[in-house]
């Protein structure tokens, strides 16, 4: 019998962060909070799915990981 294995993501996105805000970040291409850090909070905010709490959720997890937006 075949064993199914699931991979795990190597988001480390805190938990808490609603689906859309998770689907908006996937759809962009971002897996893990240090790809965030290259983005701006203005560029977050474009991304159709993240709103104020998202952004604040992700600030608190990247001043956490000793990073933070950047300031394009």
């Amino acid at each position: 019998m075949t064993k199914i294995t699931h991979n795990k993501p190597d988001s480390d996105f805190p938990t808490g962060l609603a689906k859309p805000a998770q689907r908006a970040l996937a759809n962009a291409g971002l897996r893990n909070l240090e790809q965030i850090s290259h983005l701006s909070e203005e560029e977050l905010n474009q991304l159709h799915g993240i709103g104020p709490k998202a952004v604040e959720l992700l600030r608190q997890a990247l001043r956490t990981k000793g990073l933070a937006f950047s300031e394009k």
